[in-house]
């Protein structure tokens, strides 16, 4: 069977979707919208070992944690990963 592409040239660029409410899914999951946005995490970093983690408080370390199962969360929704 032959690759099949979605683009057609254009230097313009792809669309998927129109808006942040179509739904997409990928690998036959359940089409969802765009999740949302995950929250960016400042952090301060630390030389001590007695933080948590390198960084400055354990709430730092915390909301990278955090962040990052939102990111995880994301891609399952979208089927792009299990």
């Amino acid at each position: 069977m032959p690759i099949q592409y979605l683009g057609d040239g254009n230097p313009s660029g792809t669309v998927i979707c129109q808006n942040a409410s179509d739904l997409l899914s990928f690998y036959a999951g359940t089409p969802a919208a765009q999740p949302s946005a995950v929250t960016s995490v400042t952090t301060t970093g630390s030389d001590s070992t007695t933080n948590a983690y390198g960084y400055t408080t354990a709430a730092q370390a915390d909301a990278i944690v955090a962040s990052l199962n939102a990111v995880v969360a994301a891609l399952a929704t979208l089927g792009l990963t299990a």
